[in-house]
């Protein structure tokens, strides 16, 4: 296609976490501004040199010979040429700009992998290029899909009309080469989950051998809204369209150019088009990549990786220290205390999350902080661990690898040190203040785990009372829900118990969805508020979720031995406040500035996600470690490098404590900060599959999911003659070639009656 750039004003290219930058089209190396184009000639201006200082003479006067005169005047004729074709392209970076106009704020549909096949969207090698079309109702489906006559096809979806069936439609016509996706605003009323009816169905405890009328969610559907569409493979590419401007300005391109005439007219060239590339390395499977990938390693010296493992690490944290290099003793027992920090979504690195992992685990933290200020704790006879599980969206990732690492004696705690395994799953849309207590009915066949189980449901009704949240065992027999605590029960019958705000299948509509944000959680503040404000506003979301981490420390304390006389215990709304701010709406704030590194501060930002990724740690690793350590941590009297390096500073016990040096808060109205160093005993452990450290890659008992690596990811519009006018183009341009070839021809043989050579003299004897 013959393309030319609309009547708008061009926007730089982005640049995409993990890619390469897009190539600068058909400059010189330093050709880019103004100054870099005078640099280039003035490689030139030797040759210029020489043709000034006349036929048959260099730069110093001497007479040449009559072949070094001809390639001379070759060399003018090239230079001549270099200098026009520099002087051109000088131009070229602007004339790119003319034509093309960059979408920045987009979010692809990337491949992801496991062991037997491959899900998620691409494009070809160059990207795809189609005629756009905006669908804002079913009907409009049909012209793209049928009455075109300029396909392919690039369709502009509203986000209401973003569901199976549609997609599934655009899949199967040839006359589709992409889809853009307008974010509904507000969110579908009917809910909208792209996930799984039966999430991380096969990675859980239920098989044909343990609770084989629960496995694959027989009779219980935890997710009836899924679709499953995150889990389709689409061999066109998918890109969400964050910002309402580019969606607006698109469709003013397609009115301009691209509506249908009267009586579904053909609309008159040239067309509005949009070109998305995402072209995806990785094909098949896990193992597949993972193979060609190690082939490369061992036998290149630039190996070309096409996919890589999802990881990142879980964050972990006890009451009581803990020596992270050492065991501890068969007979010591701990309370586990859980949940997930990670979410996904259709779209590559768009997870808010908000009710799938963000409230239960702000509500954790909250309930981490409220224990540690307990009177009493650090002397209760069993210890307390609080986990943050990455990767559990894809088939239990965190969680299967720290079982994997307590029984290969990786980690500290052994299996038969957890006593007790509490986890808060989904807790933030409560009705009537409820919380629903999920047991496994299999385990508790045994009447010694159904003791225990029984004395930790009493627990929690007991730290219910005064609370504000009630607590109820479903009264029906089910099976647990899709929860961390199944991997754990895969291996040792532990008993425990999983919170939620469902009895049954899940309320959040909008599970592992783009719509899962603050606003589904009712997380509301006051118009007029500055962000600061909004920081410290205590919202009804607040308030509930302190509730329930009030509940969970009350509990734990009981759990891990303490007495009667949990009143006291109780957790702060200001902290589950700054907390939900920080995690959902923009953790680049004052708070959270204060509790990282001095060179942590790229890694805030608005709107954090909470995809698991490929890179490690992610930032929300990274502000949860930095968040839980300022919470049950203490201040140090260390000087900076005393804090950065404990190992030299006597008194310090480096193995069971980390140290942290913070920026800390604004000194006063300066820009200062007053920088202090923090102790606590937050650490990090891998959240890589075992599968992957077994070289399993066909596993089926671990994750084996993999992200495909790309080079770029980019959208841009523009114009597009008619089919003749490039044929047109075409012809020319070959035409100009001919005759540019047959000119040459003629100068070069008519070089000596051109440029004046005499003829070479002929031999002469002596």
């Amino acid at each position: 296609m013959v393309p030319t750039r609309p009547g708008l004003s061009p926007e730089p290219p982005r640049r995409h976490r993990g890619t390469a930058p897009e190539a600068t089209p058909l400059l010189p190396p330093s050709c880019v501004t103004s100054a870099g184009c005078r640099k280039w000639e003035a490689e030139v201006e030797v040759p210029r040199a020489v043709m000034a200082a006349g036929p048959g003479r260099d730069l110093t006067g001497i007479s040449r010979s009559s072949t070094g005169t001809a390639r001379s005047s070759m060399g003018m004729l090239r230079a001549l040429l270099v200098a026009a074709l520099a002087a051109g392209s000088c131009q070229g970076n602007s004339v790119h700009r003319k034509i093309y106009i960059s979408l920045n704020h987009t979010a692809p549909c990337v491949r992801l992998l496991n062991a037997t096949h491959q899900i998620g969207c691409q494009s070809s090698l160059s990207g795809d290029t189609g005629v756009i079309h905006v669908v804002e109702q079913e009907q409009d489906l049909h012209w793209a899909l049928a009455e075109g006559p300029n396909p392919p096809y690039m369709v502009l979806l509203d986000g209401s009309l973003f569901s199976r069936e549609i997609l599934m439609q655009l899949k199967g016509s040839s006359r589709i080469s992409g889809l853009a996706v307008a974010a509904a605003s507000p969110a579908p009323s009917q809910g909208f989950s792209p996930g799984l009816k039966c999430p991380n169905d096969g990675f859980g405890v239920y098989s044909d051998t343990y609770g084989p009328q629960f496995a694959h969610c027989n009779g219980s559907q935890w997710n009836p809204g899924g679709s499953g569409l995150s889990f389709e493979d689409f061999p066109f590419p998918i890109f969400l369209l964050q910002d309402a401007n580019e969606t607006q300005l698109i469709k003013e391109c397609y009115r301009a150019h691209n509506v249908p005439g009267p009586g579904a007219a053909a609309p008159p060239f040239p067309l509005c088009a949009l070109q998305l590339q995402a072209h995806m390395h990785a094909a098949a499977s896990t193992v597949t990549c993972m193979r060609r990938s190690s082939l490369q390693s061992a036998f290149s010296i630039n190996p070309e990786i096409v996919c890589d493992p999802l990881l990142d690490f879980n964050v972990w944290s006890s009451l009581q220290p803990i020596n992270a290099s050492g065991r501890l003793q068969p007979e010591q027992r701990v309370v586990l205390a859980a949940t997930r920090v990670d979410s996904h979504s259709f779209f590559w690195n768009v997870a808010p999350g908000a009710e799938a992992a963000v409230g239960s685990f702000v509500a954790l933290l909250a309930a981490a902080q409220a224990l540690h200020r307990a009177p009493g704790a650090q002397s209760l006879p069993s210890n307390v661990l609080f986990v943050f599980f990455q990767g559990e969206s894809f088939d239990y990732i965190g969680s299967s690898r720290l079982v994997f690492d307590m029984e290969q004696e990786k980690f500290p705690l052994r299996l038969e040190n957890v006593g007790a395994f509490l986890e808060l799953g989904q807790v933030s849309l409560m009705n009537n203040s409820m919380l629903w207590m999920h047991t496994d009915p299999v385990s508790r066949r045994n009447k010694s785990v159904d003791a225990q189980v029984q004395r930790l449901l009493s627990a929690l009704r007991n730290s219910s009372s005064g609370s504000g949240v009630s607590v109820q065992e479903p009264d029906v027999s089910q099976p647990l829900p899709p929860s961390s605590f199944q991997r754990f029960l895969r291996v040792r019958s532990i008993p425990g118990a999983v919170l939620g705000d469902h009895r049954a299948e899940f309320r959040n509509r909008y599970f592992q969805s783009i719509y899962d944000t603050a606003e589904s959680l009712g997380l509301r503040y006051p118009e007029g508020l500055s962000p600061e404000e909004q920081l410290e506003h205590v919202s009804d979301t607040a308030k509930n979720l302190t509730r329930v981490a009030t509940l969970v420390a009350r509990a734990l304390f009981l759990l891990a031995g303490g007495q009667n006389g949990t009143e006291s215990i109780r957790a702060e709304e200001k902290t589950v406040a700054r907390l939900l701010f920080g995690f959902l709406l923009n953790s680049n704030n004052s708070w959270f500035q204060s509790l990282i590194k001095p060179d942590q501060n790229g890694i805030l930002g608005p709107f954090p996600q909470h995809y698991v990724a490929v890179s490690s740690p992610t930032n929300t690793t990274q502000l949860l470690q930095a968040v839980l350590g300022n919470l049950t941590g203490s201040s140090a009297n260390l000087s900076r490098e005393q804090c950065q390096n404990p190992g030299k500073t006597p008194g310090t016990l480096p193995e069971l404590y980390e140290y942290w040096w913070v920026q800390g808060p604004l000194d006063g109205n300066s820009t200062s900060r007053i920088p202090g160093c923090v102790r606590s005993g937050v650490r990090l452990s891998p959240a890589l599959s075992p599968a992957f450290e077994l070289r399993r890659w066909d596993s089926r008992e671990f994750s084996t999911w993999t992200e495909s690596r790309w080079k770029d990811v980019r959208a841009r519009i523009f114009l597009v003659a008619s089919r003749e006018l490039e044929l047109l183009t075409l012809a020319l341009g070959v035409l100009v070639l001919l005759l540019s070839l047959l000119g040459t021809f003629v100068i070069n043989s008519k070089a000596s009656l051109l440029f004046g050579i005499p003829a070479p003299p002929g031999s002469s004897g002596y």
